[in-house]
């Protein structure tokens, strides 16, 4: 199968699953609300472990400069995060444009992981993807739940929720594909760097410490699980 094949399945599938996030939350948020840990859980342990055993080392192999680039990418995160949350101390309205734009931003970068991660390797981008596949559910909840806050009725919060969160994703990874194949194996090394620093945000201090407040029983589980996994399927390839 071909990395567009791959690519395509994930970008979409990533819409697919944020989709559901936020149908599930619209007809049903009690239910959304009791399982969207276990899939942040789940997926943070994925994105923790993924681009410490796999990607960073398909990295170097690569450009032995892709350490510094992980920690661009950590960096990105970091910083954007912070604009981000500065201008949510804003009205509700504005923090339902801010957060709006925030997330838009993270989808469209995690389609452009799909890309970058499996112009690397198939086995990359399936590390890579299954973490993130993982947490759209989750981030489908969120955004509904934010959009719901700024004063929009349901139906405009599902509604503008898909259009951000969940089209966003294939946007970024078909825009990036055409170009990727330019780039020579030493810059594809950056780029893996760059993405690894990317995904090690996300888990660290984005989806771990919105597990740890909503801490359930066995979110330790479902953690570790994820971890295992990235484990398991680094060995397979």
């Amino acid at each position: 199968m071909s990395t567009l094949f791959w690519i395509s399945l994930f970008a979409l599938g990533a819409m697919v699953v944020n989709g559901i996030g936020i149908y599930s939350i619209y007809k049903n948020r009690d239910f959304a609300e009791k399982n969207k840990t276990y899939f942040i859980c789940f997926a943070a342990g994925v994105l923790i472990a993924a681009p410490l055993i796999h990607t960073l080392p398909h990295a170097f192999e690569k450009n032995s400069n892709a350490g510094a680039f992980a920690l661009v990418g950590f960096l990105f995160m970091f910083f954007s995060n912070k604009i981000i949350k500065l201008k949510t101390n804003e009205k509700e309205l504005a923090f339902g444009i801010t957060a709006i734009e925030g997330i838009g931003i993270h989808s469209f970068i995690d389609g452009i992981i799909y890309t970058v991660t499996f112009s690397a390797s198939t086995m990359t981008g399936v590390l890579a993807g299954i973490g993130l596949v993982a947490h759209e559910f989750a981030e489908g909840v969120i955004v509904f739940s934010v959009l719901l806050k700024s004063g929009l009725s349901a139906k405009k919060a599902a509604f503008y929720g898909f259009l951000v969160a969940g089209l966003t994703t294939p946007l970024g990874a078909f825009i990036v594909y055409p170009l990727i194949h330019k780039l020579a194996q030493s810059y594809l090394g950056l780029a893996l760097g760059f993405v690894a620093g990317v995904l090690i945000y996300i888990s660290a201090s984005h989806l771990l410490p919105e597990a740890r407040e909503h801490e359930k029983h066995h979110s330790h589980a479902a953690f570790l699980l994820g971890v295992l996994l990235a484990i398991a399927l680094a060995f397979v390839e």
